[in-house]
């Protein structure tokens, strides 16, 4: 194993002050501009010296960074029986094939965590020991064609222009919790290709690859299966690969008290604080505290609510007492495979029959020809975490990060930075030219020209073989032209 090369250190110049000439002020030729000027120059030297101080330090933080991710990298490969360590992860540029050619693919782009996130952390790696973070990665996105298709779904992609696609940047948040021996990633064959491209260094055995998309419930419940053989004490923590999330600490730290939750055989939750009375997605009604040591937030989950109208969801946020479900569980995995045996045992009999020959790749492409397609499609949230709060196994640690699943045009808006009273813009805004028109958001993909004028909050995505022209507000509906184009024949442009 290479070891991390540290930057070579490098001696600063000093800071020398020009020599003070008393003749030529005696002689009245030193001027106030002269002094002015020299003065301004050792500032000027001096903030270059600054710079070049703190880019140093920068260097060495990210390579004690590195360091310590190989020291550990190899000691976790070296327990699992691996005899190397993959490499570090290049910083890709994962684009839409969809996005005009200015954005540059050679522009470094730090990852979102930054190198201080090993130290930032306030828990140390062993003390998550067991955790493996679980990446589902699917869907097609349909809400965000035609900028997102089948083949390109929008986990692939840079949407934030911010250099790393969002299941790259989901690797990233992921990473100081479980490194690449403990991160698997769930998603379809189809995809499974690219997703190597794009995460160089996840483990072959940790890509887990379906055969045909059956909701999240087969997906989890299958990286469950597998791990719970593999470590019967597994703890799984699920992660979408398409959210964006804001505030690396307070992940960290929801995820941490998540974790000691499932230690208490519970499936745990991550509530998210809602910022509005939002009509698209579901809320958990938060119970009594469960005066738990290491999760002093950890509450029982009441109830699960399905996504309400605007004025219950009004109502939900005046108590105080609800929650965004975002989607992310934690629980040992075989604590999962025990309630999907109770709630769903046709889909638990199915995965563990795949599960017991995953380890032998003809054994495995046969239990999934043969199996697979009779699994019950069902979401997680229906076929365990709903039963599950019932009966009281459920609970919930309320979280205070950022959170949005980028689900339509008008949340990806929301994203992106935007002039006074100008749209957004993803891609060249040297192709958008505007009057009057504000709050929208414009996707230039094709290379023309895109003109508005007079028109607010509007959504116009120009590809090359398709153009979507609608309102932020009927954002969400974009998947009913898809079902229509399907209809219409037009399969190749979705």
């Amino acid at each position: 194993m290479d070891s991390p090369r540290f930057p070579p250190a490098r001696s600063l110049h000093p800071i020398i002050a020009p020599p003070f000439d008393r003749s030529k002020h005696a002689q009245g030729g030193l001027t106030v501009e002269d002094m002015f000027t020299q003065i301004m120059s050792v500032v000027q030297k001096s903030n270059t010296d600054i710079a070049d101080l703190r880019q140093e330090c920068s260097e060495l933080r990210q390579a004690n960074a590195n360091l310590e991710r190989h020291i550990r990298d190899a000691s976790l490969s070296s327990q699992n029986g691996n005899k190397t360590v993959a490499p570090p992860s290049p910083q890709m540029r994962a684009r839409s094939p969809f996005l005009g050619p200015s954005v540059s693919s050679a522009i470094y782009v730090p990852s979102p965590l930054g190198d201080r996130a090993l130290s930032v952390y306030p828990f140390r790696l062993n003390e998550l020991q067991g955790f493996w973070a679980v990446v589902p990665a699917g869907g097609a996105g349909t809400r965000l064609w035609p900028l997102s298709r089948e083949a390109c779904p929008k986990f692939l992609l840079d949407l934030t222009l911010r250099g790393r696609s969002l299941i790259q940047a989901t690797w990233d948040r992921l990473l100081p919790l479980a490194s690449p021996a403990r991160m698997m990633v769930v998603t379809g064959r189809v995809h499974s290709q690219a997703v190597r491209d794009q995460l160089p260094d996840i483990l072959p055995s940790n890509l887990l690859a379906e055969p045909s998309p059956k909701e999240s419930a087969a997906a989890i419940g299958l990286a469950a299966a597998v791990l719970a053989r593999r470590d019967p004490e597994a703890i799984l923590g699920s992660f979408a690969a398409d959210h964006m999330i804001s505030g690396t600490d307070a992940f960290m730290s929801a995820v941490a008290e998540a974790v000691a939750t499932a230690r208490h055989d519970l499936l745990v939750t991550i509530g998210i604080a809602p910022s509005h009375p939002a009509t698209a997605f579901g809320y958990i009604r938060l119970g009594e505290n469960l005066n738990i040591d290491d999760a002093p937030n950890a509450r029982r989950v009441s109830q699960f609510k399905e996504k309400p109208d605007a004025r219950t969801a009004a109502a939900y946020l005046s108590t105080g007492n609800y929650r965004w479900n975002g989607g992310m569980f934690v629980v040992k995995a075989r604590v999962l495979m025990d309630m999907l045996e109770e709630y769903e045992p046709e889909l638990a009999e199915g995965l563990e029959t795949i599960a017991a020959q995953w380890e032998d790749e003809q054994l495995r492409d046969k239990a999934l020809a043969e199996v697979w397609s009779t699994l019950p499609k069902i979401a997680i949230d229906n076929a365990v975490a709903e039963p599950a709060a019932v009966a009281g196994k459920v609970a919930v640690v309320p979280a205070t990060f950022g959170w949005d699943d980028v689900g339509d045009f008008s949340s990806l808006a929301d994203l992106l930075p935007a002039e006074v009273d100008q749209p957004r813009i993803l891609g060249d805004s040297g192709l958008v030219v505007t009057d009057q028109s504000a709050g929208g958001i414009v996707v230039p993909a094709s290379g023309r020209l895109v003109a508005c004028l007079g028109v607010d909050d509007l959504v116009v995505v120009d590809t090359p073989d398709a153009l979507l022209v609608t309102t932020r507000a009927r954002s969400q509906e974009v998947k009913r032209l898809v079902a229509k184009c399907r209809e219409g024949g037009w399969k190749s442009t979705l």
